[in-house]
């Protein structure tokens, strides 16, 4: 009995707790300052943290076109095109690195495998548009400075960068198996079985 009594007054204790802070919290939004009177959004950016995980920021003049980064992202947002380099030179050209930013879920996990640190998290929060081809940014096509710059991302360059229109991938033709070669014709020598 006395253990039921107790579990009664710690259920209680527990909520009332719980509506102090609510209340608590409650009665602070009418003492705090509207968001826009603490921060000038749209013409100052808004202050982040050093670790915010915004829009990512890619150098092109450093991607090896290793592809570990469109493999470690667990919704597959990152396509890569990429050719192999002409003789002189190793390796892959990247000619597109297009994140679809509808499907990006900045959890910063294409950032940690890049071998030459050329993929990492901005601090660009802010990429309005007004429809969802806005989303996917083509980094390859972008000015080095905005891709690679202080400025990170700003939707009037990439819009600008959308003049014209391509799909974010197209699946390659499938590869015909080469045509069989043509049965040799049997033994005209060999006794038929009757």
């Amino acid at each position: 009995m006395r253990a039921w009594f107790a579990n009664i007054v710690q259920t209680i204790s527990t909520v009332g707790q719980g509506m102090y802070i609510t209340l608590w919290y409650l009665l602070q939004t009418f003492r705090r300052r509207t968001y826009t009177e603490r921060f000038e959004y749209p013409e100052l950016p808004v202050p982040v943290k050093p670790r915010y995980r915004g829009f990512h920021r890619f150098d092109l003049t450093t991607c090896i076109g290793c592809d570990k980064c469109a493999r470690a992202c667990p919704v597959d947002c990152i396509y890569i095109e990429k050719e192999k380099a002409k003789p002189p030179l190793k390796g892959f050209v990247v000619n597109g690195f297009k994140i679809d930013y509808t499907k990006c879920m900045f959890c910063a996990l294409c950032v940690d495998p890049c071998p030459v640190d050329c993929i990492f998290m901005g601090s660009t929060y802010d990429q309005s548009c007004y429809s969802r081809d806005g989303c996917i940014v083509d980094f390859a096509k972008l000015p080095l400075t905005v891709a690679w710059g202080q400025a990170t991302l700003n939707p009037t360059a990439v819009a600008a960068s959308k003049l014209v229109v391509e799909p974010v991938w197209v699946k390659p033709p499938p590869e015909s198996a080469p045509p069989a070669a043509p049965a040799a014709p049997a033994n005209p020598t060999a006794p038929a079985n009757s």
